[in-house]
């Protein structure tokens, strides 16, 4: 049972975030062989001001 954990940044569209969902089991399922009923995709939304590069934040850029 794969678990595919995704961080993104908000902002995404459900549409896009539907999409994404989709493209991470089909390249699951074709790397791994693991039966798309079996993989489960997790998708975590960051504010921007919860994540920083090199002492940034990205709501700060």
């Amino acid at each position: 049972m794969p678990i595919i954990n995704v961080k993104l940044l908000e902002g995404r569209t459900d549409e896009q975030l539907k999409n994404l969902v989709t493209e991470v089991t089909h390249a699951v399922e074709k790397t791994t062989g693991a039966n798309k009923e079996a993989i489960h995709v997790v998708i975590e939304e960051m504010k921007k001001s919860h994540y920083a590069v090199g002492g940034v934040r990205k709501s700060d850029q």
